[in-house]
């Protein structure tokens, strides 16, 4: 059986406040990092995280992560105040109102990387700046690393130039379809996926929320043209909810979930067979974060709930 491989998260641990058309909560545990490194505890360790919070951060939400396996050794500390988020959601939970943004400790943040993780051989790059993604990268040290980063379109439009650095130094995008199309100046989804690649990832996962993802891959020989095929593209459906409670973080425990599971084999260099498999634990995992407010009903998950629905899923888009 397979040693699982060390896993570096870094990017935003916030406070977020959400309403939905049903229900409304506060102080409760958001950001980029912090989904993906919960999820990404349910399939290796150890998972070490890379943040900063502020001197109003709720301790339970840190307690709740390291009793998931999850170390806080990369977490600063600040006297300021902690960056939170409050948004609603409305009717048909698809579309959002961003209702306030307190960037606060993330104004001046730059990434401290302490040296006894700097050779985790798997990095993700959650969503925060390219500045900062770039400050992490420069502090990773393993000779061999598999590198996932994920953006959001405030980078694309404010930061295009930094963000096509990190492009240049990572093996797998994570973006959503807006921001895809946004990007790569295109409507049409196969073709932004296919002039991502030419951005430098070898790989690149298009999110389509509840309609699932694609996942496009370099061709295996890399000198020909990119040509759709049962081995550079996959289109994973979504698991399937009767109701979303909060689908706030979904992408992000995609992300970890999809980083968790390649670190689960040991390995630092992954053909289209395993990151395919990944998109799918990824997909999986994604769906319970959709089933209660912020990470509550992924706090509660057990491997046995994971395997159960993955084989559930399975069956479902079997033909």
């Amino acid at each position: 059986m397979a040693t699982p491989s060390a896993i570096l998260v870094g990017g935003t641990i916030a406070i977020d406040h959400v309403k939905t058309p049903a229900a409304e909560a506060e102080n409760l545990l958001g950001g980029s990092a912090s989904y993906a490194a919960l999820a990404a505890s349910y399939f290796t360790a150890p998972v070490h995280l890379v943040g900063i919070v502020g001197q109003d951060f709720p301790p339970q939400h840190l307690a709740m992560l390291e009793s998931h396996g999850v170390t806080l050794e990369g977490v600063e500390r600040s006297e300021g105040d902690s960056f939170a988020w409050s948004g609603e959601y409305h009717e048909n939970m698809n579309d959002r109102t961003t209702r306030s943004v307190s960037v606060n400790v993330l104004e001046n943040w730059e990434v401290k990387v302490p040296a006894s993780l700097a050779a985790s051989p798997i990095v993700v790059l959650a969503n925060m700046s390219p500045d900062n993604q770039l400050q992490m990268l420069d502090q990773c040290t393993a000779a061999e690393r598999f590198v996932v980063a994920d953006t959001m379109d405030l980078w694309i439009n404010i930061a295009r130039e930094r963000l096509h650095e990190v492009l240049k130094r990572i093996d797998l995008l994570v973006i959503n379809e807006g921001e895809a199309r946004d990007f790569m100046g295109t409507s049409n989804l196969i073709l932004a996926g296919r002039r991502l690649l030419e951005t430098g990832p070898r790989n690149v996962v298009i999110k389509l929320g509840e309609f699932g993802a694609m996942l496009f891959s370099e061709q295996e020989t890399g000198d020909s043209e990119w040509e759709l095929s049962e081995n550079t593209f996959f289109r994973c459906a979504a698991f399937p909810l009767r109701e979303v409670a909060d689908p706030t973080g979904a992408g992000d425990t995609f992300l970890g979930g999809l980083a968790g599971h390649l670190a689960a084999t040991g390995k630092t260099r992954f053909g289209f067979d395993d990151i395919r498999r990944a998109v799918v634990q990824g997909s999986v995992v994604a769906s319970f974060t959709c089933e209660a407010f912020s990470t509550r009903r992924l706090e509660s998950l057990d491997e046995a709930a994971i395997g159960q629905r993955l084989d559930l899923f399975k069956r479902m888009s079997d033909w």
